[in-house]
């Protein structure tokens, strides 16, 4: 492990960014149509259900990483393969999201600018901050909230001030009964971006105050369930059910439809700041647990050797896990929901919690 600490303030701050990244870039849940917003709340319940899971998995072994206590509750050629499992699943997961703020920039600002060339760009800044430590990250992170908080609150006066808001947009409420909603809650809404809390289990051992990360967790959870909840309800009021299924950045086209007194608009620059901080700070954590997770199994030392090697297989990764971005997105939203996120987010935790409990019965 690097020789570290963060404070549960940071801890919350890292969490609340990692989660708003790429949740606000696509559009979630819209399998519950005006319901979508109910689907994001249902899911952030299950979120604390699963983020108990790691914590609880935490308490049992405090000081050391899940590559290690793997290796404990299952046996040491077991738990290695399970190990390498996660390992591969955060720097894959790190590859697409790198993709999706690739594409939308270039899709928004850089037509004209080849993919690579963007990715290439985020990912070294990315690479950089990693390569200075998990302090680094979350001291970073702390000055981003604060501009991140100050988009969202102004950019939702924006919206209100210009009179978009259509709450008939928003009705009737469970038109089709609690089916579809559970349907995307259990097809999506869950796994992104709640269950992707897991990342940070890699995360816990530094937290200088154990005790306080528990209620860290939730209340990052919880916000960030209420604003997704918001700003989708606030995308589908504005734009309709039927542009937001159909449109590639919901939130984009709502920022694009604000106008004040005929003269404060294309606020565009909005939507591209809030994405590129949250992408900026999804794609590092998940990039930092798959490299501290390589190192510790691997007795590497110097985690500073990894990082750009490692680094140039995610940047490659991204441009080649699929030809288009609306292969892309079916992928990310269908395929690994089901075969990546359900086993390694939910089922493999809870079956380690199981094992943990039964091992650590007597204490």
């Amino acid at each position: 492990m690097e020789k570290a600490k963060i404070n549960a303030s940071q801890l919350f701050v890292l969490i609340f960014l990692f989660q708003q990244g790429s949740a606000l870039l696509i559009p979630l849940g819209v399998e519950a149509k005006q319901d979508a917003w109910l689907a994001i709340l249902l899911g952030m319940v299950g979120g604390f259900f699963l983020f108990f899971i790691y914590e609880r998995l935490y308490n049992y072994y405090p000081d050391i990483l899940p590559t290690e206590y793997m290796q404990q509750l299952i046996g040491k050629f077991f738990g290695k393969i399970l190990a390498s499992v996660y390992i591969i699943y955060f720097l894959y997961i790190a590859a697409r999201v790198l993709r999706d703020f690739g594409e939308m920039l270039v899709t928004f600002a850089y037509k004209e600018t080849p993919l690579f060339i963007i990715n290439a760009l985020l990912l070294l800044t990315v690479v950089y901050t990693v390569h200075k430590g998990i302090e680094v990250i979350a001291r970073s992170s702390e000055l981003l909230f604060v501009l991140m908080y100050f988009l969202a609150i102004s950019g939702f006066i924006l919206v209100i001030v210009s009179g978009l808001i259509d709450v008939k947009n928003l009705q009737p409420i469970l038109e089709n009964g609690l089916k579809p909603v559970l349907e995307a809650v259990l097809t999506e809404t869950l796994y992104i971006p709640f269950g992707e809390v897991i990342a940070f289990t890699m995360i816990f051992p530094y937290i200088n105050r154990p005790k306080k990360l528990k209620v860290a967790g939730i209340v990052a959870i919880a916000l960030n369930g209420i604003n997704l909840g918001l700003t989708m309800a606030i995308n589908i009021a504005v734009l309709g059910v039927d542009l937001v299924t159909r449109s590639q950045f919901p939130l984009l086209n709502t920022i694009q439809a604000i106008q004040v007194a005929e003269f404060l608009e294309r606020l565009d620059v909005y939507f591209m700041i809030a994405l590129i901080i949250g992408g900026f700070i999804k794609v590092s954590i998940y990039f930092y647990a798959g490299i501290i997770g390589i190192s510790n199994l691997c007795k590497v030392k110097d985690t500073s050797k990894l990082v750009y090697p490692i680094g140039i297989v995610v940047l490659f990764l991204s441009i080649t896990i699929s030809s288009s971005y609306a292969e892309h997105i079916y992928e990310g939203l269908s395929i690994v929901s089901l075969y990546m996120h359900l086993p390694l987010q939910v089922i493999i935790p809870l079956l380690l919690l199981l094992i943990a409990v039964i091992k650590n019965r007597k204490q």
